[in-house]
């Protein structure tokens, strides 16, 4: 799956230009590698357009190719030997398919005198493909809402991680507790700002391949990766319970087999106001046994500059920020068809202190007696066996997960000793899942798989001096589930589809209190057991959707679907208390026009209606401890929209939008009594849904100048505000975050070869206050959490 994956996502990398440009020949400089990585090349320095219709013609070798080339011509060249035969499909437009048994090779010669291929129809020229939809359908006929980032996209700027996402999609957003430990919302369906029993509502995945449960965001970075692609939720028919909000599937680059090749990049920043950093990351792909073995190795480590000062411990830059991890893929091909994936993830995060500063206080400062540091590391191996006939397609994956964040808050009384609370969060994941599809061919389509998840977790806690915290009372939480889902469509005409499908959880859940006293009574023994015994459930989550394309750059769609967490054990007030599972039920409309690239502009828009039932958030309990519980009923209202446009042959500018209305409409009794402490400064924002600003908005652009002699410049900048949210529910959490704005500028000249980059992040060096809460335990101290200051990067980056 992965490398049909990477196959389908990078073959839609578009690289557009006027027929004039695409018919004019062009200095060329491809690399010798895969003939999808020249062609890639090819793309963008010719500024034509090419998609590779077979991921086996996507991996073969090619020389390197260099030379005053018209496009046509370097393609033909290409093209001599590798069993590939290319199609013109406009003036700048071609399609690259497996040649016909007997067919005459291509062989390299003149482009025709006129320089201009026969033109067809555009609706039969480039397909973006999501292959998040687990059965490959193309994006003109998918029902939902999702966007796609590119690996020139990703890799832009350095090895980044999650925030590389953020700053590209107004839809998703986040916690800032820290790398490692931050929780992600699509949608406006969030739930709580700290680590604890509570399940993702946004699902992460690896390809095929789950990375977490109801644990933090490990902030993998994306360096090597081929594509994301993130689907609005709820997603519970394909992805089950922890796609409330949507998912995110990273799909990495695959071993390329009978190829040695390698790439390197290096940066240095400095931050204003703070520390200076570093980062590196490589990778080397390894032919073992020609065409049938292969090895990918990717190494990286980032080092975050501190730029907040402790003046009461005497320490500058306190929060300097460690990363070190890496990737291995082990690919074999055993037999035509079949192909089996063998690999592992390592990454180790390492914080010195917390981000947060005080409010009122001198900027980026924060006068607490204890550091605040943490680690987060994650471990992951993984199986992936695949085959694909003609008609069908397989896919077998299987993982097993190591997940640890290790947390400290300063918890010290006024005008008292230090106190530091800690609290310690360990996870082990087993997933596995089998699926068999039929892409949509003669207007069917369908998927059949099943899955099985095994999850446990136990949280740690202690309160006391530093070097000296006692036990208090953790919970460890279990569940084994068992699922199986379909989901088919069926062309009702030649531009309507309709599509169903369906889902059925069959979940074991379990718990225990740890580090708890003896209970006094027998009574209360007894109550105990009846909270912590064993659970099961059963969940039936339906989909319907309909599809209408009466254009051919126009999309419509309708779709309704659920989506799912089951309940757990958290700790109140020094006793294990259960919260309940809680549910979504949405209805979307949407509209999709163009498509990002081959068109001079492109709009996309939706309006979805969700009802939350049993909301699962956090509030502060009586021992000011953070909790868990369910607050009641609410419903949601999200409206957004995204547009690009290409004003000039090699500018693009986008913007995107994103609104959010959500009120808890029937508060449960423990949030009745949270609102009720609130009585005299009770406003109707306290009802909100917490962690999620009611606007969110982004500008961009995007523009690429070829220099001659192989040489290109591109100058990549954006702007993103984050409107007012609430941090969660409560006097404690009830406090207001947001409203800022943050950009960045970010520039390269080189080859696809070797480049040099200059990136500058914070441009207007704002404060703001991405999060508003660093220690549940300040009294009579406002915190927020500020953005990093104005950073310079210098960077270079090469492949081999």
């Amino acid at each position: 799956m992965i490398r049909t994956a990477r196959f389908w996502l990078l073959s839609t990398i578009l690289f557009s230009a006027t027929p004039a440009l695409a018919a004019r020949p062009a200095s060329l400089n491809l690399p010798a590698g895969t003939l999808g990585d020249a062609v890639m090349a090819l793309g963008r320095q010719a500024q034509v357009d090419i998609v590779i219709d077979d991921a086996a013609l996507w991996n073969r070798h090619v020389a390197a190719l260099t030379g005053h080339l018209a496009p046509a011509d370097a393609l033909r060249r290409l093209l001599v030997g590798s069993g590939g035969r290319a199609i013109p499909v406009g003036p700048d437009s071609w399609r690259v398919r497996v040649a016909p048994k007997g067919a005459v090779q291509p062989k390299a010669r003149p482009q025709s005198p006129r320089g201009v291929a026969p033109a067809l129809q555009v609706h039969d020229a480039i397909d973006i493909v999501v292959t998040a939809s687990k059965r490959d359908l193309r994006l003109r006929d998918f029902p939902g809402t999702v966007s796609i980032l590119d690996e020139a996209d990703l890799a832009f700027g350095g090895p980044g991680g999650t925030d590389a996402i953020l700053s590209r999609l107004a839809s998703v957003s986040s916690t800032y507790l820290g790398a490692g430990r931050n929780k992600l919302f699509i949608r406006g369906i969030a739930d709580s700002s700290f680590t604890g029993p509570t399940q993702a509502t946004v699902g992460q995945y690896l390809g095929d391949l789950r990375l977490t449960y109801n644990a933090p965001d490990p902030d993998l970075r994306l360096y090597d990766i081929a594509s994301v692609e993130v689907l609005e939720g709820p997603q519970g028919t394909l992805y089950g319970a922890g796609s409330m909000g949507g998912i995110i599937r990273t799909v990495p680059n695959a071993p390329v087999l009978g190829t040695v090749s390698a790439s390197v990049a290096l940066g240095v920043s400095a931050t204003a106001h703070g520390a200076l950093g570093g980062d590196s990351a490589a990778m080397v792909n390894l032919p073992i046994v020609d065409d049938k073995v292969a090895l990918r190795l990717v190494g990286y480590g980032v080092s975050d500059g501190g730029y907040i000062d402790n003046p009461l411990r005497g320490k500058n830059n306190i929060n300097r920020t460690n990363i070190a991890g890496g990737r291995a893929t082990l690919r074999i091909v055993p037999a035509d068809g079949w192909t089996i994936d063998l690999g592992g993830v390592l990454q180790r995060t390492h914080g010195d202190d917390s981000q947060y500063a005080d409010a009122g206080g001198p900027p980026l400062t924060r006068s607490s007696p204890v550091a605040e540091g943490f680690d987060a590391d994650y471990k992951l191996g993984d199986v992936v066996i695949a085959k694909d006939w003609d008609a069908l397609r397989f896919r077998s994956s299987t993982d097993i997960v190591s997940q640890h964040l290790s947390e400290a808050f300063d918890a010290s009384p006024a005008n008292a000793p230090p106190q530091v609370f800690t609290q310690h969060n360990a996870t082990r994941l087993i997933t596995t899942e089998a699926r068999v599809w039929r892409p949509v061919q003669n207007g069917v389509g369908w998927v059949l798989g099943a899955s099985y998840i095994d999850n446990r977790t136990r949280l740690d806690r202690a309160l006391g001096p530093p070097g000296a915290a006692m036990p208090v009372t953790g919970v460890e939480n279990g569940i084994s589930e068992g699922t199986f889902y379909g989901e088919a469509s069926v062309s009702l005409a030649p531009w309507l589809t309709a599509t169903a499908g369906g889902r059925a959880a069959f979940a074991r859940l379990s718990g225990a209190a740890t580090d708890v006293l003896p209970a006094p009574t027998l009574v209360e023994a007894l109550a105990r057991a009846q909270v912590t015994a064993n659970r099961h459930s059963t969940s039936l989550l339906p989909s319907l959707a309909l599809n209408a394309t009466p254009l051919d750059r126009l999309t419509l769609y309708t779709r309704y679907q659920e989506g799912f967490r089951p309940g757990g054990l958290a700790i109140e007030s020094g006793f294990v208390q259960r919260f309940e599972g809680d549910r979504v039920k949405t209805i979307e409309g949407g509209a999709r026009y163009g498509k990002p690239g081959p068109h001079a502009w492109d709009l996309a828009a939706s309006i979805s209606a969700t009802r939350w039932s049993n909301i699962q958030a956090d509030f502060i309990d009586d021992a000011g401890l953070p909790s868990t519980a369910n607050i009641g009923n609410g419903r949601l209202l999200t409206v957004s929209g995204s547009a690009s446009w290409r004003p000039l042959t090699h500018l693009r500018l986008d913007a995107a939008l994103a609104f959010n209305a959500s009120k808890v409409t029937a508060p449960s009794e423990i949030y009745q009594a949270l609102l009720l402490r609130l009585a005299d400064n009770l406003s109707d924002s306290m009802r909100r849904i917490p962690n999620i600003a009611r606007v969110t908005g982004r500008i961009g652009f995007d523009w690429e100048q070829p220099l001659g002699r192989g040489l290109d410049l591109r100058v990549y900048g954006w702007g993103r505000y984050v409107g007012r949210s609430r941090l969660g529910i409560g006097p404690t959490l009830g406090e207001e975050q947001g409203n800022y704005t943050d950009s960045a500028l970010t520039a390269r000249v080189g080859s696809p070869a070797l480049g040099f980059n200059l990136g500058l992040t914070n441009l207007s060096d704002s404060v703001g206050n991405r999060f508003a809460l660093g220690t549940p335990f300040s009294v009579g101290r406002e915190q927020i959490t500020p953005l990093r200051p104005r950073t310079i990067r210098i960077g270079v980056d090469a492949k081999f």
